[in-house]
C-alpha cells in the first residue's frame, strides 16, 4: 500500500478487495459521488460486485484514512488492436472530495499503467462542468480531446461528457525493447 498526506490526513492506496463491498457500494450510492460518476441510484451489491471484481483486465484500488474507504478507481486494459490502451475510472466519497484523495489514486493507476502494464494511452470520460476532476486529470497530463453534447442525464437534465487522453512520453514504438533471435 503506498500512502501520500493530504492537509491532515494520510491517504493509503491499495489493491481493493471483495470484503470492501459493502463501503463501497456506500460510496457509490452517494448523491456527489453518483452526480459526478455514471453510475445509477441504488447499485445493487450484486452489480457492484460484478463491475468492480468480475471485469477481465480490470484493477481496482480504494483510498483509505484512518481504515476508512474513502475512495475507488478503477483501469480497465483493453485488448486486441487497443491492448495499449487503458480506460479510468474514479469517483471519491461525499464528505472527502478536494483533499486529495483522487490525486493519490490517479497517482497510483498512472503508476500502475506506465510502468507495470507499458501502457501508451489512458482515456476517460468526465462531465464538461467538473471543473474540479478536468483540473486534476490536466495536472496528470491529460489532454481535452473532444466534448460529447447532451451524453448522459444527470438528476432530470441532460450534461455533456469531455474526453480525455493521456499519452505517455516519450511515445514507444511498436516493437521496442523486442530483439530478433
Amino acid at each position: 500500500m503506498t500512502s501520500s498526506k493530504s492537509e491532515r490526513h494520510e491517504i493509503g492506496v491499495r489493491a481493493a478487495e471483495p470484503s470492501d463491498l459493502d463501503a463501497l457500494v456506500d460510496i457509490m450510492n452517494g448523491h456527489d459521488y453518483r452526480f459526478g460518476t455514471m453510475r445509477l441510484p441504488h447499485e445493487s451489491r450484486a452489480a457492484a460486485r460484478s463491475r468492480l471484481f468480475e471485469r477481465p483486465g480490470q484493477t481496482s484500488l480504494v483510498a483509505e484514512i484512518e481504515s476508512e474507504i474513502v475512495g475507488l478507481a478503477s483501469l480497465v486494459r483493453l485488448s486486441d488492436r487497443r491492448a495499449h490502451v487503458g480506460l479510468i475510472g474514479m469517483g471519491v466519497r461525499d464528505r472527502w472530495s478536494g483533499l486529495g484523495v483522487g490525486t493519490a489514486l490517479l497517482a497510483e493507476l498512472i503508476d500502475l499503467a506506465d510502468n507495470w502494464l507499458g501502457l501508451v494511452r489512458l482515456e476517460l470520460e468526465v462531465y464538461a462542468d467538473n471543473g474540479r476532476g478536468i483540473a486534476l486529470y490536466r495536472k496528470f497530463g491529460f489532454r481535452d480531446e473532444g466534448v460529447r453534447p447532451a451524453a448522459a442525464i444527470r438528476d432530470g437534465a441532460y450534461a455533456d461528457m469531455l474526453m480525455m487522453g493521456r499519452l505517455r512520453q516519450p511515445l514507444p514504438l511498436p516493437g521496442d525493447g523486442i530483439v530478433d533471435p
